[in-house]
């Protein structure tokens, strides 16, 4: 038997995480790993205390037909990379590495072309995070240098001359 390599393995136990969602379009699981040690994990689903939409039936986001990737202030749910940043300590997240694996709610497939949003990128950003690795195929992946949405700021879009 093969073994499975390291970033891969990382991707897998994402990927379990991601099963944990309470989404009914798309889960995400994210693990923060610095050091060859799980800082910690982080799934979609409502704030604590607040129902999921999986336990209310419907995803508002779903019924207004709202694209992928828009008005995410409508969603009940904390993402996952919000999750897990939010569950650890500041000095364990700098330079360390998040990997994200997104599940279609439907189907259990991967997302295809998955990306934080730019919330997330924002939090991934001050938080010190110094990588983020998404899976795109069970084997595939890409790697992302967070520094470089550091230089591409989508939020000055439009704004100066764009």
């Amino acid at each position: 038997m093969e073994r499975r390599d390291k970033t891969n393995y990382y991707l897998d136990i994402a990927e379990t995480v991601a099963e944990r969602g309470t989404c009914l379009r798309r889960n995400y699981g994210a693990i923060i790993v610095k050091n060859d040690e799980i800082i910690s994990t982080g799934y979609v689903g409502a704030p604590r205390g607040r129902e999921n939409c999986s336990d209310l039936g419907f995803c508002i986001r779903q019924k207004m037909d709202i694209p992928r990737g828009e008005r995410y202030e409508l969603c009940r749910s904390v993402h996952a990379e919000a999750n897990a940043i939010i569950s650890a300590s500041r000095d364990k997240l700098i330079d360390s590495t998040l990997y994200l694996v997104g599940l279609e709610a439907s189907t259990g497939e991967l997302v295809a072309n998955s990306c934080c949003c730019a919330m997330c990128k924002r939090m991934v950003i001050n938080a010190g995070i110094s990588q983020v690795i998404i899976r795109d195929t069970h084997d595939k992946y890409r790697v992302i240098n967070v520094y470089d949405w550091v230089l591409d700021d989508e939020s000055l879009i439009g704004q100066m001359g764009y």
